[in-house]
C-alpha cells in the first residue's frame, strides 16, 4: 500500500492493520538511505531506537485496540528532530564540529513529550550550523538541497527538517524558528511550519541560538497534523521559566477582518510572490473574509534591529562551549559562528552598547506597540514569507548581508513574540512551492489554525511530496 501523508491517514492503516509501525519505520529508513545521499537532510539515523519504539508501538495497538491512539495520540507518528533538539542517546551536533561526537544524557522536553505521545525518532536533521542561517549551506557536514530542484536551497535554518518533509522521509519533524528558520525552509519545501507564540513551548533542551528570540515549532503536511503535535508539545514544564498557558480555545468567527501591511509589499518582493499573496487576498475576500490595507511603518527596522539583538545573544550562548567540558576547542567554529560572535561582542563593549544594542532594544519596544495596536483593528495579518523564491546553491552564500535580507519578512514575529504559520498555497510554473504566512495575536495559535485550514478546504489543497527516483 502507499505510505499515508497525514496522521489521521496513517493512525487510520494502523488501526485496520493495513501497515504495522515496523513497516513504516521501514519504508522510512529506506528512502533515507536510498535518496539522501543527495539532499543530505538527515545528520544521524537512529535505527535501533526507532525500531525499539515501533515495536512496542505495534505492541500497544496489539493489546489496546483502539484505546491505544486515546493514551497515545502520536501513535506510530515517525518524526525527525533538528539536530538543535537534546536526544538522549543520540547524538546531537547542531551542525557544527564543535558537538561532533557530542551524545547528550537527557532529552528536550518537546522530544520526551513527543515519545510519550507515541512518536517514533527516527534521526536528526541537517542544518545551518548553530542556527545561524537562511538557506542550509551553513551546516559544518555540507548543505541540504531542496528536494523539489536540487540545485536550489530549501531555505535555513531548519533546512533538512523541511527537506525531510517534502522528501517522504518522516511524517513530522521539528524546528527553531528565531528568525524564520522554521517558516523559510517550510515556505521553500511546499510544508506548512508553525512559529509558536514566544512561551508557548519549552525551549528546555533545545541548544540556545538568541534566548529572548528563539521560538520551538514544527513542521507537518496539514494544518490537522500541525496543531495535533502542538497540543502535545505547549504548555509549561517547570524547566523553562518564560512558559505561560494562556491559549484561548477560538470561537469560531465566520468573518475575519485581514490586514495586509503595505510596507510587506514594497521594493524587493518578487513579483511572482507579490501577486500570490494577493491572489491569497482576493480568496480570503471570496471565503467571506474582509481584508484591509494597513500600516507597520517601524517593521522596515525589523530585520537591522535582529542582527542587532541576535549577535549579542548568540555571543552570550556560544561562550559556554569553550571545549573544557565537552565538545571540541572554539577553533572549530564556522566562520558565520565567528562572524555573529564579533558582531556580537563588538554591539555589546563599553562604548558601542548605548549606540547599538540599547537603541535597537528600545526600536524593538515601538515595534511590539505597533504590532499590538495594528491587532486592535484586525483579527490577523497575512503577508509573504520571503521576498524571494528559492535561489541556487551558493548564490548569496559569500554576500552576507544579501543573505540576511531573506529573513526580512519574518524579523516582525520574532521581535515581537507573536506567533505565525507558513502556509503552502500551489507550485509555479516551474514546479516550485508558493505559500504566504499568517500571523496573529499572542497565544492566537488555534485562531491561524482555523483559518488554514479553511483556507485548504475552499481551495481544495492536498499534499504532495517530491517523487524521487
Amino acid at each position: 500500500m502507499e505510505i499515508p501523508l497525514t496522521i489521521k491517514e496513517t493512525q487510520e492503516a494502523l488501526r485496520k492493520g493495513e501497515i504495522s509501525c515496523v513497516g513504516l519505520v521501514d519504508y522510512y529508513l529506506e528512502r533515507i538511505n536510498k535518496f539522501d545521499k543527495e539532499i543530505n537532510a538527515v545528520l544521524t539515523v537512529s535505527s535501533e531506537v526507532a525500531y525499539r519504539k515501533a515495536r512496542e508501538n505495534d505492541k500497544l495497538i496489539d493489546q489496546l485496540g483502539d484505546r491505544a491512539f486515546e493514551e497515545f495520540p502520536l501513535l506510530g507518528v515517525s518524526v525527525i528532530h533538528k539536530d538543535m533538539f537534546l536526544t538522549k542517546g543520540i547524538r546531537t551536533t547542531a551542525a557544527s564540529k564543535v558537538l561532533e561526537d557530542y551524545v547528550p544524557v537527557y532529552s528536550a522536553t518537546v522530544v520526551e513529550r513527543l515519545e510519550k505521545a507515541g512518536c517514533i525518532t527516527l534521526g536528526k536533521a541537517n542544518q545551518d550550523a548553530w542556527a545561524h542561517g537562511s538557506s542550509g549551506e551553513n551546516s559544518d557536514f555540507g548543505p541540504t538541497k531542496n528536494p523539489w530542484n536540487e540545485k536550489l536551497v530549501p531555505g535555513g535554518s531548519s533546512s533538512g527538517s523541511a527537506a525531510s518533509l517534502a522528501a517522504d522521509f518522516c511524517l513530522v519533524s521539528t524546528g527553531t524558528d528565531t528568525c524564520g528558520s522554521i517558516r523559510l525552509p517550510a515556505n521553500y519545501c511546499g510544508v506548512l511550519g508553525l512559529k509558536p507564540t514566544y512561551g508557548s513551548v519549552s525551549r528546555y533542551g533545545v541548544i540556545a541560538m538568541a534566548s529572548s528570540l528563539d521560538s520551538i515549532g514544527h513542521f507537518g503536511r496539514t494544518v490537522d497534523d500541525v496543531r495535533r503535535v502542538f497540543e502535545i508539545t505547549k504548555g509549561i514544564d517547570g524547566r523553562d521559566s518564560t512558559l505561560a498557558s494562556l491559549h484561548k480555545k477560538f470561537i469560531g468567527k465566520e468573518h475575519l477582518k485581514i490586514g495586509l501591511p503595505k510596507e510587506f509589499l514594497g521594493e524587493g518582493l518578487e513579483d511572482e510572490i507579490k501577486n500570490e499573496v494577493l491572489h491569497t487576498a482576493k480568496i480570503l475576500k471570496e471565503m467571506g473574509h474582509e481584508v484591509v490595507e494597513i500600516s507597520l511603518p517601524h517593521t522596515k527596522y525589523g530585520i537591522d534591529v535582529y542582527y542587532i539583538i541576535q549577535p549579542a545573544e548568540v555571543s552570550s550562548n556560544l561562550a559556554r562551549y569553550d571545549g573544557v567540558r565537552y565538545g571540541k576547542d572554539r577553533i572549530f567554529f564556522g566562520d558565520e559562528a565567528k562572524r555573529r560572535i564579533m558582531l556580537g561582542s563588538y554591539v555589546l563593549s563599553a562604548g558601542y552598547y548605548d549606540a547599538y544594542y540599547l537603541k535597537a532594544m528600545k526600536v524593538r519596544s515601538i515595534i511590539i506597540k505597533e504590532v499590538e495596536e495594528a491587532f486592535e483593528k484586525v483579527d490577523v495579518i497575512i503577508a509573504p514569507v520571503s521576498p524571494t523564491l528559492p535561489f541556487k546553491l551558493g548564490e548569496k552564500i559569500n554576500d552576507p548581508l544579501k543573505m540576511y535580507l531573506t529573513d526580512i519578512y519574518a524579523a516582525t514575529a520574532n521581535l515581537t513574540g507573536i506567533p505565525s504559520l507558513a502556509v503552502p498555497s500551489g507550485f509555479n510554473k516551474k514546479g516550485l512551492p508558493l505559500g504566504f504566512q499568517i500571523m496573529g495575536p499572542k497565544f492566537s495559535e488555534n485562531l491561524l489554525f482555523d483559518l488554514a485550514e479553511k483556507y485548504h478546504n475552499f481551495t481544495d489543497y492536498s499534499p504532495k511530496v517530491v517523487n524521487l527516483r
